[in-house]
């Protein structure tokens, strides 16, 4: 497994945690519709870099962009998911704009993943 295999399955698995405590956290401690939607993203992108590291590990052709998409979408997660979580549990923003910064990475990741169908191919 190369390093960025190794990273971004790292990341799914923290991501997915992350998410599950999140969201026990935000129904029994409180932290409203914040740390619910950072749950939500979360673990919705816990499964998305999984499976996107699966997929890329199948191509000869294309596999670059999906993986510079899957670690846009990573760092999106991080941004918008760690802003929502430190504004609700700690009534503190990260830098100025995380969220919204962070929420269009995950878009362009996601626009990556989809031209990625254009140049793919497989073993």
């Amino acid at each position: 497994m190369d390093l960025w295999t190794r990273l971004l399955v790292l990341l799914a698995g923290l991501f997915g945690a992350a998410g599950v405590a999140s969201a026990a956290a935000a129904a029994h401690v409180g932290g409203g519709t914040n740390l619910e939607t950072a749950s939500h993203f979360l673990l919705f992108n816990a499964a998305t870099l999984a499976a996107l590291v699966a997929l890329a590990l199948q191509l000869t052709r294309g596999g670059v962009l999906l993986k510079v998409g899957a670690s846009t979408i990573a760092l999106g997660t991080l941004l918008f998911s760690g802003d929502l979580a430190s504004r609700a549990l700690m009534d503190v923003k990260l830098l100025g704009g995380s969220a919204p910064f962070g929420g269009s990475l995950m878009i362009l990741g996601w626009l990556m993943v989809a031209a990625t169908a254009l140049l793919a191919r497989r073993h």
